[in-house]
């Protein structure tokens, strides 16, 4: 059986690494763009949590923006969705 890389409970600091390293390859480090675009809270206040974590899970067709469901649960993903929304851990 295969476990998701990141399993539950949610391991925060686990999480916090994945948004910088794994996130920010494409985002940039601070999040504010690169081959992605500014994920920063100022920048994606308008979505929904909901929103957020459908991308974080099946990606964007037609764009790098890679599908994190092998990888991620759905409590992972709507978390790292309310990060990047508040800004800091929830």
């Amino acid at each position: 059986m295969t476990t998701p890389a990141l399993a539950n409970p949610i391991d925060a600091k686990a999480l916090e690494r994945f948004v910088i390293q794994d996130c920010g390859s494409c985002h940039g480090l601070t999040l504010k763009g690169g081959l992605g675009p500014d994920i920063r809270p100022q920048s994606i206040e308008h979505y929904d949590p909901e929103i957020l974590q459908s991308v974080i899970l099946d990606g964007v067709s037609g764009t790098p923006m890679p599908p994190w469901r092998p990888l991620l649960s759905e409590a992972e993903a709507a978390w790292i969705a309310d990060y990047l929304l508040k800004g800091e851990a929830p």
